[in-house]
């Protein structure tokens, strides 16, 4: 029982991590109970333990997606609790293959379980982010959002660093705890002393890990603040500041594709556009599918639209359903246009990574009874450009909703020339949850990993900017209609190494895991 209690309390620790709860400071110590639980288990036993764990954390953390379902799924409530259950217990596999294992390779030799415990997380976060399409949400690092000087590091190591340091927290303090009478008799043949002076260079080695860390971090802010040309990360031209317009017309997702409510949704961006060009942005950003019609087909709105762009004087970016034929078969697309001040129709970038379920149905063939929840005609396509646009004073990319989670696509738009990023998304599909919170969190990451500043833009919020540093500034709240603007610069003169490399971080990880699994079997 004293076993499963622990396994719980980790859960609920995990869960007060992130946004609303935003306790952080837990993050350090939320593991520590699941370590202690599965001291001197089975493998089996640790695998079960891991897993009820693991699925206490991601039914409080995703209960969010019980009400897009329900409410805008139109699916029964019993069956979106099955789907949130069916999820989360995917999703616990993963913890519970890390309990485990560490058990597994335990045996005589406790110290490996610790060695290898920050290297094994990381490597099942890494896999999560990439199997099955991928859901890298809740990843243990984002929960650090708002301490600056400790995720600097992910301009190297991406947000799977700071994950690392966690975890080494919390296997430092575990180990601590377990050299302590009454546990350290128990924890390896021959007595404790072995054990104790492994725990002191593990404790030892962490602070050392975490401290440099921070003084990276402070370095690094520093450095943007300094606006030393010396440094490499000031902008590309100090002197040109790039102004944006943040328009957050607040659609009930109910009422977005209803006809009758067509002209009313386009005069609310209209009115909120035309506040906006009174303070003369360079950039009028509208959020994910903020038209209620399509751009490419509605002659009547889409030339209201490039009315608008030369009446705002500004560039204009917008989301809007798009569509191909191939073959007389109409091809949908989720896509964003960028309009001239002149009205001129500068470029479009289709969606590249989309929603399994919400955008398209996986294996329709064999789930031929579900259908997707987002409006359209048949499923989504998937764009396969990784599209940089122009207005002249700074190139951007577009990242939409669900993309901006996955680190690696956005840095290949900062390989191919991006200045800044904009993420343009719906979260109305969330109501007034932590998911809206949540994502916002994830995208200060990418800013951080690319040092460039990211316009964010959602229909119902959180709209806002966020700077290189990760810093969120300007930041609206949820459900509520308005605009936003400030001023960004364009990208730093020099690309991090995370732009340049990737993840080679967490490969490394995933290359230590098999090399110790392979040690241990030896």
């Amino acid at each position: 029982m004293k076993r499963l209690l622990l396994s719980l309390l980790s859960g609920f620790l995990l869960i007060s991590i992130f946004p609303k709860f935003n306790l952080e400071i837990l993050a350090w110590v939320s593991l520590v109970p699941l370590f202690l639980a599965i001291r001197n288990t089975s493998p089996i036993e640790s695998l079960k333990l891991g897993f009820i764990s693991g699925l206490v954390f991601f039914l409080g953390v995703l209960y969010w997606v019980v009400n897009a379902m329900t409410v805008y799924g139109g699916m029964p409530l019993p069956s979106s609790l099955a789907v949130l259950i069916l999820l989360s217990g995917y999703l616990s596999i993963y913890l519970s293959l890390f309990t485990f294992l560490l058990s597994y390779i335990s045996g005589d030799t406790p110290q490996l379980k610790y060695i290898l415990a920050p290297f094994l997380w990381v490597a099942l976060e890494l896999i999560r982010a990439h199997l099955l399409t991928g859901f890298p949400w809740a990843t243990l690092g984002y929960s650090q959002f708002n301490i600056l000087p400790l995720i600097q590091i992910a301009d190297i190591t991406g947000v799977y660093g700071v994950s690392f340091a966690i975890v080494m927290s919390n296997a430092a303090i575990a180990l601590f705890i377990e050299c302590l009478p009454p546990f350290s008799p128990s924890l390896i043949k021959g007595g404790s002393g072995g054990v104790s002076k492994f725990a002191i260079q593990y404790m030892l080695f962490t602070a050392i890990l975490i401290t440099s860390f921070s003084i990276y971090g402070f370095w690094r802010i520093s450095d943007f603040n300094s606006n030393d040309p010396s440094t490499g990360w000031v902008p590309r031209n100090p002197k040109s500041k790039i102004k944006v317009a943040l328009i957050q017309g607040n659609i009930e997702q109910s009422e977005k594709w209803d006809e009758a409510h067509q002209t009313e949704i386009f005069k609310i961006h209209e009115d909120l556009t035309l506040q906006a060009a009174n303070e003369k942005p360079d950039l009028i950003v509208w959020s994910e599918s903020a038209t209620p019609f399509s751009f490419q087909f509605d002659k009547n709105y889409r030339q209201r639209m490039i009315e608008l762009a030369k009446k705002g004087g500004s560039f204009l970016l917008f989301g809007t359903p798009g569509y191909e034929i191939s073959g007389g078969e109409i091809i949908p697309y989720n896509r964003a246009y960028l309009l001239s001040p002149q009205g001129d129709v500068m470029n479009k970038y289709d969606k590249i990574h989309l929603v399994p379920f919400g955008e398209y149905v996986p294996l329709r063939k064999i789930l031929f009874f579900i259908d997707k929840m987002v409006v359209g005609i048949g499923d989504f396509q998937s764009g396969n450009e990784y599209t940089v646009m122009d207005i002249h004073k700074g190139k951007f990319g577009v990242l939409i909703c669900f993309e901006v989670i996955f680190p690696d696509l956005v840095r290949r738009f900062v390989k191919n020339g991006a200045e800044f990023l904009v993420n343009i998304t719906n979260d109305a599909w969330y109501g007034k949850s932590a998911a809206s919170y949540q994502h916002i969190s994830m995208v200060a990451f990418r800013a951080v990993e690319n040092h460039l500043p990211v316009v964010r833009v959602a229909n119902t919020g959180i709209s806002g900017i966020i700077e290189p540093t990760g810093r969120i500034t300007k930041d609206t709240d949820i459900f509520v209609r308005t605009y936003v603007s400030g001023e960004i610069d364009s990208g730093s003169q020099l690309k991090t190494f995370y732009t340049l490399y990737g993840d080679i971080f967490a490969y490394l990880c995933l290359a230590v895991t098999v090399l110790l699994i392979l040690f241990f079997r030896r």
